[in-house]
């Protein structure tokens, strides 16, 4: 019990650690470049507290719980020698992750606001939401299908940089192509599903699988799925994009 406990102490003072030099640099331009006193301090520093908590229980949480299991996940299937299985748990793995991302919950209601108030669809409720989950579907579904990609490369040992320069410029000639209204919202989609639910199972899979299949190194052959998962929905909310125009 002390040993888990001194592990989170340890914890905690990292995490506020990283977060020294976000305040630093507030409290620099608030008291120097400013010269105001910041309104609320009690306040704030509870909330400054209570984000060190937060960011402390999430590191640990993902050290005890998400990286082990995804780890040994992958690397059960990969002795169990079912590639199927393996695919569909990994296309599972992203779409349940993505569709479970906060920050892409909110960006798909703040997409569909926007969409309403500039008549892309109708202004209704209704409509509002399934243009939301519509778009929340369309990403989750991409990066299910960027993570099959991503392990079919970690087995095959398939270069990845030719995998990402033939995708991005597929990205580039869709812009051409895409309505105007959706090319921002794809691009920030790629972004948003590379979140705090995602990253850290999906990087578990990739290090754990090619920990498991002889000849691959982690290192090498372990990393680059967040890549795809960052890239596959930019096209397919473009072509989603296409679809509703």
């Amino acid at each position: 019990m002390n040993y888990q406990l001194l592990i989170f102490i340890k914890a905690f003072f990292s995490s506020f650690k990283d977060l020294l030099p976000i305040i630093l640099v507030i409290a620099f331009f608030q008291f120097i470049v400013l010269q105001q006193p910041i309104p609320n301090l009690e306040e704030i520093i509870i909330g400054l507290m209570l984000v060190v908590l937060g960011l402390t229980f999430f590191i640990y949480g993902l050290e005890m719980s998400l990286f082990p299991i995804g780890e040994s996940m992958a690397k059960a299937f990969a002795k169990k020698g079912s590639v199927t299985w393996l695919l569909v748990f990994a296309f599972c793995l992203g779409f349940g992750t993505t569709v479970a991302e906060p920050s892409l919950i909110a960006v798909a209601q703040e997409a569909a606001k926007v969409a309403a108030s500039g008549g892309i669809i109708d202004i209704s409720q209704a409509s509002q939401n399934n243009y939301a989950n519509g778009l929340r579907y369309t990403v989750a579904f991409a990066v299910g299908l960027a993570i099959v990609i991503g392990v079919l490369r970690i087995i095959k040992a398939w270069p990845i940089q030719y995998l990402i320069l033939g995708g991005y410029l597929l990205v580039v000639i869709m812009t051409f192509f895409s309505p105007e209204w959706i090319v921002g919202i794809a691009y920030d989609s790629g972004g948003v599903t590379t979140s705090t639910i995602t990253v850290p199972l999906v990087t578990a899979l990739g290090v754990g699988l090619a920990s498991s299949i002889k000849g691959r190194n982690p290192m090498l052959d372990g990393f680059g799925l967040i890549a795809f998962a960052s890239l596959t929905p930019i096209i397919f909310v473009m072509i989603y994009g296409m679809v509703l125009n």
